[in-house]
């Protein structure tokens, strides 16, 4: 197991934290020397053996804890939060390097976080979790891009919602009628059919905006709020059937740069974008 405040031994030296599991399972001096040397090359760490924890820096003791975790090669690992202590930069960098250990090792590893964008990076397969029940359990790709009801939409990423009710469903289309009046089509993935009520579901990133309706896309009228520039995108939230809190993320291109607040434009998604999920009131 690798703990959040990394739960090395003080008063022992790098090397003694690793083979302390070894000796506890009777190994020998010599394999316990060796696996101790591997493990420490593994995390880039070996010139460090001889010193105390207290003499490493928060990234260097977490590096040590996940060799401790992994010196005696376990069939699973459990990771609490490992990176929770660790500055923005220095989390991001042991993210990957977690991930390649992993990936050469072939380890089974169990990963907790509440950091969703390191959920995504580092994961396999993600479950998002409900009241202790699975609410859906996928690769990354398919979790944030395919969510399966309006809880997991919500919860994982960015999402845009719109409420409205079936008008007509076709296949795998449905024809939304707004709250604020517009009718969308959208993907009938989790609504029941016409009459019910439903959520839409959006991405951000899948939106555009545009001084003029788009041939193909769903385009409503909307009103530009605020403006953040993020360098590679501007943040645009705007006020789109009702939801003032709509945002679009703008791609970091030149004729995007022309956006002002308080402007009238449309904003517009393609149908294969807009998930028609289920309704919960509030």
């Amino acid at each position: 197991m690798v703990f959040q405040n990394y739960a090395l031994f003080p008063h022992m030296t790098v090397a003694e934290n690793l083979s302390f599991p070894l000796k506890v399972r009777g190994m020998s001096a010599g394999d316990t020397k060796d696996k101790v040397t591997n493990a420490l090359d593994m995390v880039q760490m070996r010139a460090f053996g001889d010193r105390k924890p207290a003499q490493l820096s928060g990234g260097q003791q977490q590096r040590i804890a996940l060799a401790r975790a992994l010196v005696f090669e376990p069939e699973l690992v459990l990771m609490d939060e490992p990176l929770g202590a660790l500055d923005k930069q220095l989390r991001e960098h042991m993210q990957y390097e977690i991930k390649h250990i992993h990936e050469n090792l072939g380890v089974t590893v169990v990963y907790v976080t509440h950091d969703q964008s390191e959920a995504l990076t580092m994961s396999n397969r993600i479950a998002v979790f409900d009241d202790g029940v699975i609410q859906q359990l996928n690769d990354p790709v398919t979790l944030y891009e395919k969510p399966e009801n309006s809880f997991v939409a919500q919860f994982i990423g960015e999402n845009n919602t719109l409420a409205g009710t079936v008008v007509s469903q076709s296949k795998d289309v449905a024809t939304i009628k707004l709250d604020a009046g517009d009718s969308v089509t959208a993907l009938a993935v989790k609504c029941e059919g016409k009459g019910s009520r439903t959520s839409l579901s959006i991405r951000p990133e899948r939106c555009v905006v545009s001084p003029k309706k788009m041939p193909g896309l769903s385009m409503l009228k909307g009103r530009i709020e605020e403006l953040i520039y993020l360098g590679d995108h501007i943040r645009c939230r705007m006020t789109v059937a009702g939801n003032d809190e709509f945002i679009v993320k703008v791609p970091n291109t030149a004729d995007q740069l022309g956006l002002e607040i308080g402007a009238e434009s449309y904003v517009g998604w393609q149908t294969n974008d807009c998930r028609a999920l289920d309704f919960k009131e509030g």
